[in-house]
């Protein structure tokens, strides 16, 4: 049986634990090394896909680890073989029956190419055709107005199907958040503690729920609200953005626990 870790650390990517601009995470290689030294599960949680994520897994060496992929949507946990994709195929499912003038407005990731869908991202069609490998949720653009999204949305929801909005993209799932599948790692490693590093609304939900939340500083977006738990000291913010940040944070916890 494996033995509980005393840490597990849950962080999002883009903006947090990798550059804003370059998408580097080298300044927090000193904190990821001591983390990997300490057996401390890093779990990924991001909107990127499971291929995606893959790749990073890869190149950060935690392969195995267990990652929350498009937005909370789907939980890949090690030893559960391939990824199971009826979720998305029940997604795609609920979109065709839709009345034409109710579905016609919706642009979804599935109804393009790589090529289309790298247009949309600024991605390379390469990193495109992987972004586009959903499994349990589909980002697309509304070209129509608000009354029709409003009516689009109330025919999905009957069908268990939800919408959150962040950037340009509206995004259809099952409903289940980052913090969600958090509560679902947790069961599996029960740790000591957990520690959640984020930048973004959407994730919000998963510093809140983690014994210590930190806010990872980003020049380039709005800073977030004062969180619940945050006057107590169970939230924290870091001064440095990006991968900086993230590493000066988990560091100087990792000195508070020694």
């Amino acid at each position: 049986m494996q033995k509980a870790p005393k840490l597990v650390v849950f962080s999002d990517l883009d903006g947090t634990l990798l550059d804003h601009d370059t998408y580097s995470w080298d300044a927090a290689q000193p904190a990821l090394d001591a983390l990997r030294d300490l057996d401390a599960p890093l779990v990924l949680a991001s909107s990127k896909t499971a291929v995606e994520i893959a790749a990073l897994q890869e190149a950060l060496g935690i392969q195995g680890a267990p990652a929350i992929v498009e937005n909370g949507a789907g939980l890949i946990m090690t030893g559960e073989g391939g990824t199971d994709t009826s979720a998305y195929t029940s997604i795609r499912a609920a979109l065709d029956a839709l009345h034409p003038n109710l579905r016609r407005p919706f642009e979804g990731f599935g109804d393009l190419d790589a090529n289309g869908v790298a247009r949309l991202t600024g991605l390379s069609p390469d990193d495109a055709a992987k972004a586009r490998q959903r499994a349990f949720s589909e980002p697309g653009l509304w070209h129509g107005d608000e009354d029709g999204k409003a009516a689009f949305l109330k025919e999905l929801s009957a069908q268990g199907i939800f919408a959150r909005e962040g950037g340009r993209f509206l995004t259809l799932s099952h409903g289940k958040t980052k913090a969600d599948r958090m509560a679902d790692v947790i069961a599996r490693y029960t740790p000591r503690m957990t520690v959640a590093l984020g930048d973004a609304p959407n994730d919000v939900e998963m510093l809140e729920t983690a014994d210590l939340g930190i806010v990872v500083h980003n020049p380039h977006r709005a800073a977030l609200p004062l969180l619940r738990g945050e006057a107590e000291g169970r939230i924290r913010r870091t001064d440095l953005p990006g991968p900086a940040g993230w590493n000066a944070a988990i560091l100087a916890l990792l000195e508070e626990l020694e």
